[in-house]
């Protein structure tokens, strides 16, 4: 059993390495889609509200709001894979949380690229809540409230998402398909 949560900044391309795992079968659980769901059932458009619903349930519920509504999806994911990957952890709070419910099985990799190469993709991409008027530098400064540093700090593994696409999925399917007892494939470093 292996569940691999990524890190990252925005448009560092934690979604591109969740394609490569759900490209390779492996079940994806998005914590973003935990705060989607929370805006429906508040009768709000997630593309307009996002980032509001994540700090109100935060401050609702605790820091480690998120996480605690994933992990039932997760285990869920275990009885039938042996490896599930968990997409936008945000806070060293959640990354406490994920270490606590699954030990040494859990594995956290950071996602990296350079913010001028993050705010070029972000500007190219066109999803919904990237246009919402909310900056890269503001929704860095949001998701640094929720605590993105010390999780990133916490990082077991750093993929640099600099090169081509490809390279980059190379290298995230390396981590998804190694043995649990492998170093690190190339292109991917220990922290």
């Amino acid at each position: 059993m292996r569940v691999i949560g990524t890190v990252g900044m925005p448009g560092s391309g934690k979604s591109e390495a969740a394609t490569v795992a759900e490209d390779l079968g492996v079940p994806v659980v998005i914590m973003g889609d935990v705060i989607r769901q929370k805006c429906r059932d508040r009768g709000l458009d997630p593309a307009e509200h996002h980032g509001r619903i994540a700090q109100k349930l935060r401050e609702e519920n605790g820091p480690g709001a998120i996480a605690e509504r994933s992990l039932p999806i997760i285990r869920d994911h275990l009885e039938d894979s042996d490896v599930v990957l968990v997409d936008g952890i945000r806070s060293g709070v959640e990354v406490e949380q994920f270490r606590a419910a699954f030990g040494d099985a859990f594995t956290l990799v950071e996602v990296y690229a350079p913010y001028e190469t993050r705010r070029e993709r972000i500007e190219s991409r066109d999803r919904p809540g990237d246009a919402d008027g909310e900056s890269l530098a503001e929704r860095e400064e949001r998701e640094r409230g929720f605590g993105m540093d010390e999780a990133v700090e916490a990082a077991d593994v750093r993929i640099e998402n600099t090169g081509t696409l490809e390279e980059f999925h190379e290298r995230v399917e390396d981590l998804l398909t190694e043995a649990d007892d492998e170093p690190a494939q190339a292109g991917v470093e220990e922290s």
